[in-house]
């Protein structure tokens, strides 16, 4: 049996805004996925960033590594990692637009939440 219902639906939507996740900037930004939130095979990470002060969120080694470039330099001045593309209209209007399909949930057939692995703001 499964320990968590990993499921995204309309509703953890709207309870993930109402959390905060996804907005914020510098120590107060929450991702918007957390690796609990993703099931995986592969290596997750969590990590205290230099330039924000609170904990990141990686989904694989390569996010981790880059980060860490990212938070060394002294252009960088705020990093935010599992960054959604929102309003989801917004990015299915653009899916139709180069004619490519939303990813949607295969059970649901509700549209995904897409994120951006790393989001920088530099000075």
């Amino acid at each position: 049996m499964a320990k968590r219902k990993r499921q995204i639906t309309g509703a953890k939507i709207e309870k993930y805004i109402k959390e905060g996740r996804g907005q914020g900037i510098g120590k107060d930004y929450l991702p918007w996925l957390e690796i609990q939130d993703v099931p995986s095979d592969g290596r997750a990470t969590r990590g205290k960033g230099w330039t924000t002060n609170r904990r990141h969120e990686f989904m694989s080694d390569l996010e981790r590594d880059y980060f860490y470039i990212l938070d060394f330099s002294d252009e960088v001045t705020d990093i935010r990692e599992q960054y959604p593309l929102l309003p989801l209209e917004e990015t299915m209007i653009i899916a139709e637009e180069i004619g490519v399909k939303h990813p949607m949930i295969r059970h649901t057939g509700e549209p995904v939440v897409m994120t951006t692995d790393i989001l920088i703001n530099k000075f």
